[in-house]
């Protein structure tokens, strides 16, 4: 059964001190209490992709990098046992992770635990060789011991012309889109530059986005990336929110954070890398608190 027992509304809104800076930002938004309810469990769907899975992913690479991450360094028991109770107690059914974290054989844990029809998986390669990566297709899939993946991000794209730059490593990832061992691709987006271009690209069918009010690691800011990602909506692809809590930055105002993340309306998702039980509990209670 899941855990609806819902935190009290948070008294404070959005920080002003945020805002005062750029007017802008709050014209676009208009920071009225959102008119519908939301849950971490809620069923969206990635744009035109098709996929349905919850609104909160879990995130594996916190401070993720040289393959370890906050949450691998958990341990595999705690780990795997972090991710079967945020499906289990929480709904959350949106697995993220990444070559880049070392995360797979926590997730393959993880997943021999839940029924893997219900289970979206997202992961990423910082590989720019068309060869390279169809290797780490195999490798990825053999490490979360599943048949296919449902979505494959090219990790961490800051080039401008990255759309022409890294053709070979797109046509690698709709070719495995074709034969059936991915469901969906698109990037991450590390730059302005890189947006716009993911913007403008009918290749991209999922895009992971830097977002959160103070302009924390984004690629600008928060009123430039929201007209960005209207742009990517309005074309039909899936938006996935990242660095909700400005990687730590706003981690003592996770509400506030939140709401921002919810009362935008451009993104389909958003993933958090919980640490314990609790943090995942508090989340998932915060997304309905707000």
């Amino acid at each position: 059964m899941l855990r609806r027992d819902f935190l009290r509304r948070s008294a404070t809104g959005l920080g002003a001190a945020w805002l005062s800076s750029t007017t802008s930002l709050a014209s676009i938004l208009a920071f009225e209490t959102p008119a519908q309810k939301f849950n971490a469990h809620d069923e969206i769907t990635l744009g035109k992709t098709g996929i349905r899975t919850s609104r909160l992913a879990m995130g594996t690479g916190t401070i993720g990098f040289g393959g370890s991450s906050n949450q691998t360094r958990l341990g595999m028991s705690s780990f795997s046992r972090l991710l079967v109770n945020g499906y289990n107690e929480n709904g959350l059914r949106f697995f993220d992770t990444a070559d880049s974290y070392g995360s797979h054989p926590y997730v393959a844990t993880a997943l021999k635990q839940l029924p893997r029809d219900k289970v979206v998986v997202m992961t990423k390669s910082d590989n720019r060789d068309p060869a390279g990566l169809r290797r780490d297709l195999d490798r990825f899939r053999k490490e979360l011991g599943i048949d296919y993946i449902d979505i494959v991000l090219v990790h961490c794209v800051t080039e401008a012309d990255w759309t022409t730059r890294y053709r070979g490593v797109m046509d690698v990832l709709s070719e495995a889109k074709h034969q059936g061992t991915i469901r969906a691709h698109g990037v991450s987006c590390h730059s302005i530059e890189a947006l716009r271009a993911a913007a403008a690209s009918p290749w991209v069918e999922v895009d992971l986005v830097r977002l959160n009010p103070a302009g924390a690691y984004m690629d600008a800011d928060p009123g430039t990336v929201i007209k960005i990602i209207k742009q990517m909506r309005a074309d039909g692809k899936g938006i996935i929110g990242m660095k909700i809590l400005g990687q730590g930055k706003l981690r003592d105002r996770p509400s506030e954070a939140i709401r921002f993340a919810l009362n935008t309306g451009v993104l389909d998702a958003f993933t958090i890398g919980a640490e314990s039980q609790k943090e995942q509990d508090d989340l998932t209670q915060r997304i309905a608190a707000a």
